[in-house]
């Protein structure tokens, strides 16, 4: 069973429609003793880091999802999701995250060319920089959807792929237990679909 974190932020709907598609057992649910007896965690995510971040220490369920992780159950952080799992961010301000990567999420206005649109919608290419389980099903240059105005940066740790959106920017990350897609695998067709069953089948090495 896999437990899509509820703390009030992020597209549920959706991302349990794809794990059903595939027949990945999930639930909704923001219930720590649920989330406890569950083998895997995603943590979905849209809107702004402080407001999220917030609403997640709000509940407690930042301290739940860390002593889970701890324990070597596997994150998988899905758009802002994956940016809370990085040491912290620079939107509006300077914000703590769960600290479980090592890197930071900067505004891409900084780093790429004033005639590209922010955020940064639509679908773009994988450029995958080395071997991962996640991506055991999908192959380099397939596409998926994003949506997104930061990024991560300073990550070569974790880095696992990277998409092209006037300078490469950080597009997935995985490191020991802990993974993450910058771009929304509930919306980016097979491919997507392929993803989140890679993750359903990944065993976390010990």
């Amino acid at each position: 069973m896999i437990a899509i974190i509820d703390y009030g932020v992020g597209n549920l709907f959706s991302l349990r429609s794809s794990l059903d598609m595939i027949g990945a057992a999930a639930k909704v649910t923001s219930d720590p003793d649920e989330i406890k007896k569950c083998g895997k965690i995603i943590l979905p995510g849209v809107g702004a880091f402080a407001d999220a971040i917030a609403k997640l220490r709000e509940s407690g369920l930042d301290k739940v999802i860390k002593e889970e992780v701890a324990r070597g159950k596997a994150i998988f952080g899905i758009c802002l999701g994956m940016q809370m799992l990085f040491e912290k961010s620079y939107e509006y301000g300077e914000h703590k995250g769960l600290g479980f990567l090592k890197g930071s999420v900067v505004p891409m206005e900084k780093y790429i060319s004033n005639d590209l649109k922010i955020p940064h919608i639509g679908w773009n290419a994988l450029h995958i920089k080395r071997d991962h389980p996640i991506f055991k099903y999908i192959k380099e240059n397939d596409c998926v959807y994003f949506v997104h105005s930061y990024f991560a940066t300073d990550c070569d740790d974790s880095l696992l792929a990277t998409a092209e959106y006037g300078k490469e920017l950080t597009a997935a990350v995985a490191y020991k237990n802990v993974a993450g897609m910058q771009f929304h695998p509930e919306k980016s067709g097979e491919v997507g679909l392929k993803i989140l069953k890679a993750f359903c089948e990944w065993e976390v090495e010990k």
